[in-house]
Parts: structure tokens; sequence; C-alpha cells
């Protein structure tokens, strides 16, 4: 290997956001406190949603959002092949199905117009990906939606900062999910959240976010019992409030709690989201024209109505016109220190949904012409200008 790695992507991190944990490590509250509600009420801010629930990952976001869209056993949710296996899982979680339709060409997100025809009786979500930051076709989806009266859950984790129609990805849809995983717009080593603007939405994810537990007043199921006035003497003496420390499970819920370290963080890292866009959209730009020039090379494109967050910058490969396979591309690259990667394996073509559903080559020809081709490249504000030339001139040296 040759010079510095350049990974496909890494944090940005400064000494304010040192600071803003260290101020919580010295404080009272290292979980449970008030640097959550801060967060989620940041986030709330920025991406225009009345609610946000912050939880421990962005897994997590989309299990608890499918759990609020009354997903269960015997239904089934819709999704893109072309995402993380989590835009699936979540509905297995809950003892759902997966359905999948297939890509645009161009764009890489989920084809509305193939849409209507995947949709059962049975269904109850549609998962749309907001792939690579550009956000998906979320009006025809959501009006397809509420037509058959499904939830739309968009998996909004590449898009953070994005926009559609000049809105901003968040309160677009029933509900919209974010990760803060480090590769992604804001880093909080793990960390996801849920955005809505239905409150009883919002009540039910908090309650799924933590065990199925509630101790709010308003909440209690068993008036008397929370009172501590379950028998004939306690009635007498005690009032009707609730007792401090009663709590019910009212369902069986997870600990999806996320603390206020990972939110300190958070919060700071959210004050630098504008730079980091700007950043991300400045090597897009770098990119774009430097790779548009080779035969051999495809550039993302990106509809003129939408602003995307470039959370990745894939490049397809014109295999027909090169004498090298992607995976020979790759490893010369690897082998020149540029952190390529491949994003995504096909979810239809990954052994347990293979097995599950007996999924095959040919199930969804977009997607897996896409994956055949695609190759990611390395994207990340903390990128210098030399970082960034280097990345041009060795991919295009190595593809030919």
């Amino acid at each position: 290997m040759t010079d510095t790695f350049i990974p496909y992507a890494r944090q940005s991190l400064t000494e304010d956001d040192i600071a803003a944990v260290v101020d919580v490590l010295r404080g009272n509250w290292l979980t449970q406190g008030p640097n959550i509600v801060a967060f989620e009420e940041a986030v709330a801010t920025r991406v225009g949603a009345d609610f946000a629930v912050a939880v421990a990952t962005g897994t997590a976001a989309l299990h608890c959002a499918c759990y609020a869209a009354g997903v269960g056993p015997g239904d089934n949710i819709i999704t893109s092949p072309i995402t993380f296996a989590a835009s699936g899982n979540c509905a297995l979680y809950l003892g759902a199905d997966v359905k999948f339709v297939d890509i645009r060409p161009d764009t890489y997100c989920f084809d509305p117009e193939k849409l209507e025809a995947a949709i059962t009786p049975e269904t109850r979500a549609i998962v749309p990906i907001d792939y690579t930051g550009q956000p998906c076709d979320i009006d025809p989806i959501n009006e397809i939606a509420k037509r058959h009266g499904i939830a739309v859950i968009q998996d909004s984790a590449h898009a953070l900062g994005a926009e559609y129609k000049s809105s901003p990805v968040g309160a677009l849809s029933d509900m919209s999910i974010f990760s803060f995983h480090p590769v992604k717009h804001i880093a909080m080593g793990e960390g996801g959240l849920v955005a809505t603007n239905d409150e009883e939405l919002a009540a039910r994810i908090r309650l799924f976010r933590t065990h199925g537990i509630s101790n709010e007043p308003s909440m209690m199921q068993l008036q008397d019992q929370a009172a501590d006035r379950a028998s004939d003497k306690t009635r007498d003496m005690n009032g009707p409030e609730k007792a401090p420390w009663y709590y019910e499970m009212q369902a069986l819920g997870f600990n999806y709690r996320i603390t206020d370290i990972q939110c300190a963080l958070g919060t700071s890292q959210l004050k630098k989201l504008d730079k980091f866009l700007q950043r991300r959209r400045e090597i897009a730009s770098a990119y774009n024209d430097a790779f548009s020039q080779s035969p051999l090379l495809t550039i993302p494109f990106q509809e003129a109505d939408r602003q995307s967050a470039w959370h990745l910058y894939m490049l397809r490969l014109n295999l027909d016109k090169m004498t090298k396979t992607r995976r020979q591309v790759f490893d010369d690259l690897r082998s020149s220190g540029i952190g390529v990667h491949v994003h995504y394996i096909p979810v239809h073509l990954l052994p347990y949904y293979r097995d599950r559903y007996g999924h095959d080559r040919g199930d969804f020809p977009e997607a897996e012409s896409y994956y055949d081709s695609a190759l990611t490249i390395p994207m990340f504000p903390a990128m210098t200008d030399d970082e960034v030339d280097r990345v041009i001139s060795t991919v295009i040296e190595v593809v030919g």
C-alpha cells in the first residue's frame, strides 16, 4: 500500500465536541437526562418535524418506527433491495415479512412506478430509502400510500440535511429515521432518531424505546394501582395522584435508550452540519467534473428538484468498455491507498433472504445491474483538496 490510506468515510471531531462530552462526564446525568431532550429538540427544529425521539442506533429507529406503525405478524412492508439489511430486518423483528420494489436506474432510489403492483392487503408500511443522501420520490410514494391506508417510513439514514422541493427531509412522511454512526453526517459513536409530526406515533416510539414502560401520569392504565389505592384502606387514605415510584409496563418494548454522552456530542456536531454539507457538495462537484470526462465511468444523477446530502459518492463502472473487472479495480485502488467500498449488496441476494423467500438473481434486475458495477469512493468533510485530487487521479489511472 502506498501513501496514507484514505477511508471511504470518517467522523470529523474537534475540541468543542470533546468538551461537550467531557461536560456531561463531569455532570450528574450520564443517561436519561436533559441532553437527550435538547438533542431531540434541536434535530426536530432542523428537519422541520414536531417531534423527534432519539434511540440507540439507526436500526433501533427503524424497529421503533415499524412498531409505531402497527407492523406485526401477518403484515408485510415494502422497501428497496439497495439498502442496508436493517431496512428490511426491522419488519422481521416484529414477525412481519419483507417485499422489495426495484430501483430507478438513474437515482438508484425505490421506483414509485413499480410500487402499486407490490402492495397487498397485508402491506402495513412502505420504507423508501433516501439512497446516498438524495431524497426518494416521496410525493408519489405518499400519494400511493394514502390511497391504500399504508404508513410511510422514510429511511433517511443517508439524508440528514437533504432537501426535497426546498423542504428539509425529516417531516415529509409519517415518520423519517436518521442514523448517527461515525460515517454519517453527524457522529455520535452510535445513535438513531425518529422524526414525525404525529404525537401519538412519537408516544408509541418513546414507550417502545424504554422496555414498553411508562411513568407518565397521563398514560397510566391502572389508576388506583398507580395511586397506591389498590386496597379499600389505601383508597380512602391516599389521593388519586400517581405515586412517585410507580410505573407501568404497557407493551413489550426494548432497551433502545440513548445516553446523554452521545446526545451532547450529537448536539455539538449538529451545529456544524451546514459546514459538513457544504464540504461534501464541494467534493461531489470536484468528482463530477473529473469523472464525467471518462467514458469508463458514470457519475451519480441528481434530480433538479432535490438537494442531496451526499452521504455516499457512487461511481458506476462501464464494465462493457473496460478490460478490468470491478474486483480488479477495487483491489488496485485499495492497494493504492484509496479506501473504496461497495454499497450495497442487494438485500434479496443475502443468504438469509434467499433462504427465507427463495430470491435469486433476476428478481430485481435494476438493483442487480447497479450492484454489479457500483463502486463507493471516499467522501467525508475532513478530506483535504490534496486527498480529493489523489482519489481522482488514482481512480482515472486504475480504471484505464
